[in-house]
């Protein structure tokens, strides 16, 4: 039996947040939240095929980190459970939802689908349905930055990477190869590990030699840090200073984010391997309704405020719904195209 990892209590009094930034990151989880649940609805209705990863339970993370950069101009690299970073990221819930009904007007034309959501406008660098994958390709969105400004004296090419990647994931090459290259040039760029407990069904203490991730940054001789993944404000400070290590040519950053899905793997999964128990236990930790106690405490909004917000993001997931529906399929005519650049 592995002993749970005590994480240190954050102060309130060191949150440096305000009324309008506290509710725009709730309003960021709770589109999260909501666009994730009406994906399983459609899931369950037909409305939408393959494998579908929901974020149920992880979205301090997406927000802490993602809200913490410069959306649209720095660079995000997701996982196969995408969704909540394209949307954090700036992707609308129109593109996102029209991109998993396979539909011309998704954010890659519905050609990706779940796993595979890109956006060039807002940065977004794509989703991969294979481990680690996305790694290498972050790496190189952080090799440009610094070459172009280093190299070609762009003084704008300040821009950072945020790579989002699960706990199975740091038991593969490409996180051991990236993080030394990164580490030995210096590179913008935020290693940023959900660590939900499960790769799968493989539970994360049995597949590891070494379960504080973070503790790996070490071998590298860069930064590592553990965070409450159920916190958006514990999120946001470890992200905010690693973000400003990264704009000032400090290098990279390693974050073990402690987390936890509150569906199974993927809406075909029937999660009859993890115990009632420690979903309970997680349940009880909900990140929104954590932060929506806070705001509420500190005097930061009202319950009205919170409803009102609840309100809003349901109009615009509804929305999003009527014009994933009615948006035309992509064109056979077209099946060739996006494969290479277009001039």
């Amino acid at each position: 039996m592995v002993q749970e990892r005590t994480l240190p209590v954050f102060s309130a009094a060191s949150a440096d947040l305000d009324r309008e930034e506290g509710l725009r990151l709730y309003e960021d989880m709770v589109l999260g939240r909501q666009f994730e649940d009406k994906c399983a609805e459609m899931y369950y209705r037909g409305k939408m095929f393959g494998f579908v990863h929901l974020y149920n339970g992880q979205e301090a993370v997406s927000t802490g980190v993602i809200q913490s950069m410069r959306p649209g101009e720095d660079y995000v690299c997701s996982t196969y459970r995408d969704h909540v970073h394209a949307l954090s990221a700036g992707v609308s819930a129109r593109e996102v939802l029209a991109e998993l009904f396979g539909k011309e007007t998704g954010c890659s034309k519905g050609r990706g689908g779940s796993m595979h959501l890109f956006s060039e406008p807002k940065r977004l660098l794509g989703g991969f349905a294979f481990i680690g994958e996305g790694i290498p390709v972050a790496l190189g969105a952080a090799f440009q930055s610094k070459y172009r400004r280093e190299a070609m004296g762009d003084a704008s090419a300040d821009q950072v990477t945020a790579c989002f990647f699960g706990d199975g994931t740091t038991n593969n090459g490409q996180f051991f190869e990236c993080l030394n290259m990164a580490a030995l040039w210096k590179l913008p760029i935020l290693f940023v590990v959900e660590n939900n407990k499960w790769a799968i069904g493989m539970a994360h203490e049995r597949a590891t030699s070494q379960p504080e991730i973070y503790k790996k940054a070490s071998v590298f001789g860069m930064p590592g840090h553990e965070v409450d993944g159920m916190d958006v404000l514990a999120v946001r400070q470890v992200a905010k200073e690693a973000v400003a290590r990264a704009r000032a040519g400090e290098g990279p950053t390693l974050i073990e984010c402690l987390t936890y899905r509150f569906r199974g793997h993927s809406l075909a999964d029937p999660d009859e391997l993890r115990s009632k128990e420690e979903k309970e236990e997680w349940f009880a930790r909900d990140p929104i309704k954590k932060f929506s106690a806070y705001l509420t405490e500190q005097n930061l909004a009202t319950q009205e405020d919170l409803k009102a917000i609840d309100q809003r993001i349901q109009a615009v997931i509804e929305d999003a719904v009527q014009f994933a529906e009615s948006s035309p399929e992509p064109n056979p005519q077209d099946l060739y195209r996006y494969i290479f650049a277009e001039s």
